[in-house]
């Protein structure tokens, strides 16, 4: 992947729509700024950019997909996506953060979302972190989220269900936010090794793969509210 990343921004609005290009296409480390209206047109776009590419490289690094597209749908879209370009990582934009949607987004596999409105320098990240394989889930609304699963109070049972450890609670609600094991360990006065080990030990006993599966079990099941207790 180069440098220089190619997005495809997919948004109904048009004023908001040309308003986020312009701003984008002025970031130096952002190539090109495809647009697309919705969520069928995206889909196209992205079919006929990878057939023109004679290096077969995937077309866009990036796709930024608002969530209340007509039609299709921005969720659907996503899905869709996803099936079709699975190494093409999405991120949402929406206007209300909301528990459940998040849950959705993951099992359509889009790679993070952010708030209508977050800062042009943090978009930026949002999209340079999404494009090297990390998520992004914007911290203000997963703090709301968090603070709704925190008054739940089935999530310490669950958490001894799943044998967890205090420690590995604490890296499992940041792995849910998005974080890498360097960030944990930083955030955690760990060293990356040791934040390895947990994030390793956290996979087997919730019986995933990834750390995706591992967030959409500990949203589903309410696990993070234990950390901070």
């Amino acid at each position: 992947m180069s440098n220089l990343l190619k997005l495809l921004l997919v948004e109904d609005d048009v004023l908001f729509r040309l308003g986020l290009a312009t701003c984008l296409q002025r970031e130096p480390s952002i190539e090109l700024v495809v647009e697309a209206s919705d969520g069928e047109s995206a889909i196209l776009l992205c079919g006929e950019a990878n057939a023109n590419d004679l290096a077969q490289k995937q077309a866009f690094d990036v796709v930024i997909l608002d969530l209340g597209l007509p039609g299709l749908g921005g969720i659907e879209t996503c899905r869709q996506l996803h099936q079709l370009y699975p190494e093409l990582p999405v991120l949402i934009l929406t206007s209300h953060p909301d528990k459940h949607l998040v849950l959705k987004l993951m099992e359509v596999g889009a790679k993070g979302y952010c708030l209508k409105g977050i800062d042009a320098e943090k978009l930026v990240l949002a999209i340079r972190s999404i494009s090297m394989g990390a998520t992004w889930w914007d911290r203000n609304a997963s703090e709301r989220i968090y603070t709704a699963i925190h008054q739940n109070d089935r999530a310490a049972g669950l958490a001894n269900e799943f044998q967890l450890t205090k420690r590995e609670l604490e890296v499992l609600t940041l792995i849910a936010q998005g974080r890498t094991n360097q960030q944990i360990a930083e955030m955690l006065f760990i060293t990356a090794g040791t934040a390895r080990v947990h994030v390793h030990a956290i996979l087997q006993k919730l019986a995933v793969s990834d750390r995706t599966q591992a967030a959409i079990i500990a949203l589903q099941q309410n696990l993070i509210a234990e950390a901070d207790r």
